[in-house]
């Protein structure tokens, strides 16, 4: 999405954070990118002066029943945007440090 990009008074990706979060995800990360393009073939990229126009990705690993209980939740707020949604396998190795 495009960083300008808007769910109500908040910026989209800030929402998706909050949203993920609430609905107990166990992290999500946020990449601005330097350029790229979408669907409307317009290249977006971080020039000095127009930060605003970043391309931004929101990466989430979740359970199906996380996912299914997310993407009702876009529906819900009719939330536009484009999603890439793959099976993946996810754990953790080694010991907890603090």
């Amino acid at each position: 999405m495009d960083q300008n990009k808007r769910h109500g008074h908040q910026a989209l990706y800030e929402w998706l954070i909050e949203a993920a979060r609430s609905h107990g995800v166990g992290g999500c990360t946020v990449i601005m990118g330097t350029m790229g393009f979408g669907q409307h073939r317009r290249i977006h990229s971080a020039h000095f002066f127009e930060l605003a126009d970043q391309p931004v990705e929101v990466t989430m690993v979740v359970t199906e029943s996380q996912a299914d209980n997310l993407f009702a939740l876009l529906e819900q707020e009719k939330v536009h945007m484009f999603y890439v949604k793959l099976p993946v396998e996810f754990g953790t190795l080694g010991e907890a440090t603090s």
